[in-house]
């Protein structure tokens, strides 16, 4: 078997290995770690959880024990696709070159730049970076990338899906020619392999797993939901019930959510019905982030509510369970959130909640996992039936109006208004209907025209002129009509007192 002792590796390095507890190196350290000694580019090829940040990590502090950086001219790189991933490789170097005197540098964003400034104006060995941040960076002129020497992508698959490859192209090219990179990934996408192809001079290639592989020391399980008009709150309940059900086994445990909304609601509720839970998602400020992951990682706090910004490539260790509480939109995500569970040879267990709508991206996980995920009976005999039902009440209320429409619908379609006046007037009318039906309709189409007919025999000649006193004079007998205009004051034209009287003359 295999040992780090066997590896080539610098003795300093060697004996901070030794302090964490570690012996015997994963198959994916042992194999990249000896063509990176070697200065070769390497492309691993395994999935999470199986050690692949010590694989670049050791051999990256062996070869730079030796050299200085100058200001502003890092000697590595190391690309992340998040902050805490990028935080936590800080982490692993920060415990592998304590023996030694290599600096290193924090580029990540939420943290001021004046702070990062004065870490790279003195010059640092080791730059661990987002891609925007460290752009950003060199943008300022704060950066120079012309001595790196060892560059290495880690989670290659997740910088893909976050629309990172323009960044990475553009890093690529700001960096010498005669770099040594070390490129690792969990899935090779045909864009992966294009990137390795272009980048990557005759690379090693470590494949360890099969791509999007589940770890055998996670119980999988799925619960298919069906929820009522209320399913919020429902699938709220459920989740509870489900940690529940576990009892002492679940000693902690990350739920995952597509939605960074419903992060913070899943955690409100857990909140409330007294389970300790914190939300960490994109939207919160870094020191709260990296505070929250903290009292997770310690203990302190127990559930973690987390959108896929802490899926991949955080090494949490000791989590007993993952809860889904959404089946994840991209197949690949499901196999990245349980492995936060079961790692280092540790038994875990996963368990997801999937709804009718969700049913498309479930089938699809089990085609790539290549297994049936075993059902799980809801805890506590939760009802199916009883919410299905209620939308069929909801449909059985709206057939009242159907009904109200069929003795309307021969009056042509109207406003809600008018059709809300028309039913009590039918209704009103039929009593009296048979006593007097002839003056009620006469009324509304005799009196209306004679009281317009009227005036327009009297103003035929001339019915512009005459528009404005037509109404009023209309009103009043003619012979109470003097040789003035009623209603147009004493100011009245001459030439419309003369054509008046010269139709009295008449």
């Amino acid at each position: 078997m295999t040992k780090f002792s066997d590896l080539n590796l610098d003795k300093k390095v060697l004996k901070a290995v030794e302090e964490t507890g570690y012996e015997t190196p994963t198959p994916i350290q042992a194999g990249a770690i000896p063509p990176a000694l070697e200065g070769r580019d390497v492309l691993g090829i395994a999935q999470t959880g199986t050690g692949k940040t010590a694989s670049f990590t050791l051999p990256m502090i062996s070869m730079l024990k030796r050299g200085r950086a100058r200001a502003r001219m890092p000697r590595s790189l190391v690309l992340a696709p998040t902050r805490e991933l990028a935080a936590q490789v800080a982490e692993n170097f920060d415990a592998y070159a304590k023996h030694t005197k290599l600096t290193k540098a924090l580029l990540i964003g939420g943290v001021s730049f004046k702070e990062q400034d004065a870490l790279i104006d003195r010059g640092v060995d080791v730059l661990i970076a987002t891609p925007g941040r460290l752009l950003d960076h060199f943008e300022r002129g704060k950066l120079i990338l012309s001595d790196v020497k060892i560059m290495v992508i880690d989670e290659a698959d997740r910088m893909l899906d976050m629309g990172f490859i323009p960044d990475i192209e553009r890093i690529f090219g700001l960096t010498p020619f005669t770099r040594q990179t070390l490129f690792f990934s969990a899935t090779m996408a045909p864009e992966i392999e294009r990137i390795t192809n272009t980048f990557l001079s005759n690379p090693a290639k470590v494949e360890v797993a099969r791509a999007a592989t589940t770890s055998e020391n996670i119980k999988q399980g799925v619960v298919m939901f069906k929820g009522g008009q209320k399913q919020t709150a429902e699938k709220h309940k459920l989740l509870r019930d489900l940690i529940k059900s576990e009892g002492d086994e679940c000693r902690n445990g990350i739920i995952f959510c597509n939605r960074k909304i419903d992060v913070d609601a899943v955690a409100k509720s857990m909140t409330k019905a007294g389970l300790d839970a914190s939300p960490i998602h994109g939207d919160l400020d870094q020191s709260h982030r990296m505070k929250t992951l903290a009292g997770f990682r310690d203990g302190t706090l127990r559930f973690l509510v987390a959108s896929d910004v802490a899926a991949r490539g955080l090494d949490i260790p000791n989590v007993s369970h993952v809860f889904n509480y959404d089946v994840p939109s991209h197949a690949e995500d499901y196999v990245h959130r349980i492995g936060r569970t079961g790692r280092a040879g540790k038994k875990g267990t996963a368990i997801m909640i999937c709804t009718p709508r969700d049913e498309k991206n479930f089938d699809d996980i089990e085609r790539l996992v290549e297994m049936a995920i075993p059902r799980v009976e809801m805890p506590g005999g939760a009802p199916k039936a009883a919410p299905a039902e209620e939308p069929k009440q909801d449909t059985a209320s709206t057939e009242d109006k159907p009904k109200r429409t069929r003795t309307r619908g021969g009056r042509g379609r109207k406003s809600d208004a008018a059709k809300v006046e028309a039913a009590p007037v039918e209704t009103k009318v039929e009593t009296p209907k048979q006593d007097a039906p002839a003056p009620k309709v006469e009324e509304p189409k005799v009196e209306a025209p004679k009281a317009a007919e009227a005036p327009r025999q009297d103003t035929s000649d001339k019915p512009k002129r005459s528009r404005g006193g037509r109404s009023r004079g209309g009103n009043r007998d003619n012979n109470d009509r003097g040789p003035k205009v009623v209603g147009m004051g004493d100011d009245a034209p001459d030439f419309i007192a003369k054509s008046f009287d010269e139709r009295q003359g008449s």
